[in-house]
C-alpha cells in the first residue's frame, strides 16, 4: 500500500511540474516580427484625422518603442470664400507594454500645422487671411491590439492636447477632453 502511496504522489508531482511548464510557455513575451504599421487614425495626435506610418524600433521583454508619422490635410475657409487645404504632419512616440496582442499604449508627439490668421493691412483698413504656422504636442494613455505576426491593427486612447503658439507671443492652453480610433494593418 505504502508503494501505491508513493507512486500515485509522484504521477501527481509530475502532472503538476508539466501543466506549469505549460503555463510558463503561455506566459512569456512573444517577440514581434511584424513592427510595421500602416493606418487611419481619426482624432488623436493627428486633432482631426490623418494616414500614419510607424515602427516598433526597440523590444525587450514586455516593452516596445514605437515611433509614427503621418499626413493630413485640414479643409480652411478664407474670407473671401474660398477653400483652402493645409498641410498637417503628426509626429509621435509611445511606448507599448504587453505580451502578446493586448497592450498600454503611452506617450507624446508634436504635430505642426499651418492655419490662417486674419491680418490688418494698414493702408486699406481691410482685413486680409494670412498663413501661419501652429503647433500642439498631444499626450496618450490608451490600449492597442496588434498581433506579433502582423494582420489587423486597433487603438483608442485618451488624447489630451496642449497647444502653444510657436512666434507669435500668444498664451498656451491645454485642452483634456480629446481621444482618438486608429484602425489599419501591421506588417
Amino acid at each position: 500500500m505504502d508503494l501505491q502511496h508513493n507512486s500515485s504522489l509522484l504521477l501527481v508531482l509530475m502532472f503538476a511540474i508539466a501543466i506549469s511548464f505549460g503555463a510558463r510557455a503561455q506566459t512569456e513575451t512573444e517577440t514581434f516580427t511584424a513592427k510595421n504599421a500602416v493606418y487611419l487614425e481619426v482624432g488623436g495626435s493627428s486633432g482631426r484625422y490623418a494616414v500614419n506610418y510607424s515602427k516598433i524600433f526597440h523590444q525587450k521583454g514586455k516593452l516596445k518603442l514605437n515611433a509614427s508619422a503621418g499626413f493630413s490635410m485640414w479643409r480652411n475657409e478664407k474670407l473671401d470664400s474660398k477653400t483652402s487645404w493645409l498641410p498637417v504632419i503628426p509626429l509621435e512616440v509611445t511606448a507599448l507594454y504587453g505580451k502578446s496582442n493586448h497592450h498600454l499604449e503611452m506617450g507624446f508627439g508634436f504635430t505642426s500645422f499651418l492655419g490662417t490668421s486674419l491680418e490688418l493691412v494698414s493702408g486699406t483698413f481691410g482685413l486680409r487671411d494670412k498663413v501661419v504656422f501652429g503647433a500642439f504636442i498631444p499626450l496618450r494613455v490608451g490600449y492597442r491590439y496588434q498581433k506579433p505576426e502582423g494582420g489587423f491593427f486597433f487603438r483608442v486612447g485618451y488624447t489630451p492636447i496642449i497647444h502653444f503658439p510657436p512666434r507669435t507671443g500668444g498664451n498656451w492652453s491645454f485642452y483634456p477632453y480629446w481621444a482618438g480610433v486608429s484602425f489599419g494593418k501591421s506588417f
